[in-house]
């Protein structure tokens, strides 16, 4: 009965604002009955809403991907098993999990399938879509996989790149959201699993509603003399802005368009959703209420660390996945490239070698991409207020990693142009008029309002001007971090074999001599093999150099060598009544040492003795096994 009565009040006041052309198109096959876009999940609130269709966002897909267009998720879909299928040698497309409403997931691995298995190679992950409304990410992903394949074979650095590293892509880690973002007026921050998020132990009771069917849900502004606390912004001539005063000091208040449909006289404040998938990592992840009111809480968390099938699917892939050393899981906007910690200064808490990596990636992405602000969050971003259950922490505390989660487009904050120390409001209409065809700003029109009576309804497009870019202007945003990224892949660490150098340090009577082997490990890239933390909570196994020898000539079955000092060939077990995979190898190396990890630039060596009984020589094969510096495999040697 409420949802009807909710319904009912919508459609009233729907009525009662005049709808403005030129605006995203309402999807229908009579006017009068316009598609709905329903939910999952059971809520107190409305759970379906009129499809919409926007300019500048492409439904269906044609036989070229340019990107001065959004897409939509079939778009998406659709292009990534076209690739599949036109780049058999480079891709593997498959399903990582399942959304909350059952949708599949969907992530790309971009290698040079020829040269050796994904897992066999250092590796780096990049997504988007995490945040419904943060769409950019998902272009920015879906360039860079265009960028990779179509460059492969031409450019000299793609071609090296996809040889000897792979690249884990995923354009949409939430495509419930990203989906319901683009097809309704309704924007919500990750996935649409119903939530109480007024504490009245309703679930998505009170949503925005788009009362002027513009498709879009906007500000609205009304009068009030009292408790009035915005001004149109005396700078302003147009008197399109508004600037917030003191409560009593001003005209209007405002708020979201919609109406109070729970009767708490607050409008909207328990939309679709409202967990948070950032939120949801298991680092230092607090509850959304701790109960002595002494602790912290963190909106949004879930009710358990990875709680959230969304967030899960990415844990899962990356703990069976160490080899990936680099990651970029991209939002919008500041725009900032945004790093661990969150939650302390990074200097308390980080070793200083990893640290200095960070902040080498830092002053990059600036160089790249032109942001002005790079840093940890704790700090340079939250100002000392701390975020708990978030990915960066999570990439470098529990995982090791160079973990970025990079925050795309400026709001339209180009740059100060009254020159009175700010980038603000005034700024951004500037520049929507003169770069935008002042597209991003919807004039205020009048309507009515069943508790306000009259208001205005208006201002900054919240999709494709507030929380992404223009459509005409989304590329070079995307470029600009997709480059920052295979930046950092081009980091990775690079194995080669160095010298190998034989040398006899003793002789016996009895025909018989000890020799020295030494075999070296050259990294040509500029990350170490593995960062300090990745070593101290054991995501890395040791590198490790194992050598085979060649039995033939041993005589009466006596192998006519033996290795000195060397260590037992079976690793240690990492833990009581467990075992890995390097436990039970098809046939057990005779010789294994554990060495140092090797810092880019460098070689690192590993010095076996042999001592050889009644025989010239003894030849063998070496391999090394890098847990984020891959493999080499098979390099010969001789012992005489």
């Amino acid at each position: 009965m409420k949802s009807s009565l909710q319904l009912t009040v919508f459609l009233l006041f729907s009525v009662l604002l005049p709808a403005q052309p030129g605006r995203p198109e309402l999807s229908s096959d009579k006017e009068a009955k316009p598609e709905k876009y329903t939910l999952s999940g059971f809520r107190h609130g409305v759970s379906f809403f009129p499809k919409v269709k926007f300019p500048g966002v492409q439904y269906e897909s044609t036989d070229t991907l340019s990107f001065d267009v959004y897409h939509s998720l079939d778009v998406i879909y659709s292009w990534l098993r076209r690739w599949e299928k036109e780049y058999p040698d480079l891709i593997d497309l498959y399903e990582i999990g399942k959304s909350f409403e059952g949708r599949p997931i969907l992530q790309m691995t971009v290698t040079n399938k020829k040269l050796g298995k994904d897992t066999d190679k250092p590796a780096a992950f990049f997504e988007g879509g995490r945040h419904s409304g943060e769409i950019t990410g998902s272009e920015c992903v879906m360039w860079m996989i265009q960028y990779l394949l179509t460059n492969y074979g031409k450019d000299t650095d793609v071609t090296h790149l996809l040889d000897t590293k792979v690249i884990y892509l995923k354009p949409v880690n939430n495509p419930d959201g990203h989906n319901l973002y683009l097809n309704t007026s309704q924007s919500n921050r990750s996935t649409v699993r119903p939530e109480d998020n007024d504490g009245d132990a309703l679930l998505d009771e009170d949503a925005p509603e788009d009362l002027d069917n513009d498709g879009l849900i906007l500000t609205m502004r009304w009068k009030d003399e009292k408790k009035g606390n915005l001004i149109p912004d005396p700078k302003d001539s147009t008197g399109r802005i508004m600037k917030r005063v003191p409560a009593g000091q001003g005209i209007y208040l405002s708020s979201s368009e919609g109406i109070d449909n729970d009767g708490d006289g607050r409008i909207n404040e328990d939309g679709i959703g409202g967990l948070d998938l950032h939120r949801n990592y298991p680092e230092n992840w607090r509850p959304q209420k701790e109960q002595t009111g002494r602790g912290f809480n963190q909106g949004g968390a879930g009710q358990f660390p990875l709680s959230e099938t969304e967030t899960r699917a990415v844990v899962d892939f990356l703990l069976t996945h160490p080899n990936v050393y680099v990651v970029n899981s991209m939002d919008t906007s500041v725009p900032m490239h945004l790093r661990p910690p969150s939650t302390s200064p990074s200097d308390e808490r980080m070793y200083p070698e990893d640290l200095a990596w960070y902040k080498t990636f830092d002053d990059i992405g600036k160089k790249i991409t032109g942001y002005e602000k790079a840093g940890d969050v704790y700090d340079d971003y939250g100002e000392g207020n701390p975020l708990f259950g978030h990915g960066p922490d999570f990439g470098y505390w529990y995982y090791g990693a160079i973990w970025y989660g990079d925050e795309i487009w400026n709001g339209a904050r180009y740059r100060d142009y009254n020159n009175d120390g700010e980038k603000d409001q005034l700024d951004m209409i500037i520049w929507d008029d003169e770069e935008n065809d002042g597209a991003g700003f919807i004039e205020w029109k009048p309507g009515n309002h069943p508790t306000y009576g009259d208001i205005e309804t208006g201002g900054f497009n919240p999709k494709f001007f507030s929380q992404n870019p223009p459509a005409k202007h989304l590329e070079p945003w995307i470029r600009n971090e997709a480059m920052f990224n295979i930046e950092m892949v081009k980091y990775l660490p690079e194995l080669e074999w160095g010298n190998i150098e034989v040398k006899r340090v003793k002789a016996y009577k009895a025909d018989s001599a000890d020799y020295q082997l030494k075999i070296g490990i050259r990294n040509t890239g500029k990350l170490p093999t593995a960062l300090r933390q990745a070593h101290l909570v054991k995501i890395v196994r040791e590198d490790r150099i194992e050598l085979e020898f060649d039995t033939a000539g041993s005589v009466k079955g006596k192998p006519g060598f033996k290795v000195i000092d060397d260590k037992k060939t079976t690793p240690e077990r990492p833990g009581r009544g467990m075992s890995s995979d390097m436990e039970r190898p098809a046939k057990l190396p005779v010789a294994a040492k554990n060495i140092p990890f090797t810092r880019g630039g460098s070689t690192t060596d590993a010095v076996f003795t042999i001592r050889l009984y009644n025989r010239q020589e003894l030849k063998g094969k070496g391999s090394m096994y890098s847990t984020r510096g891959g493999i080499l495999k098979d390099k010969e040697f001789t012992v005489k």
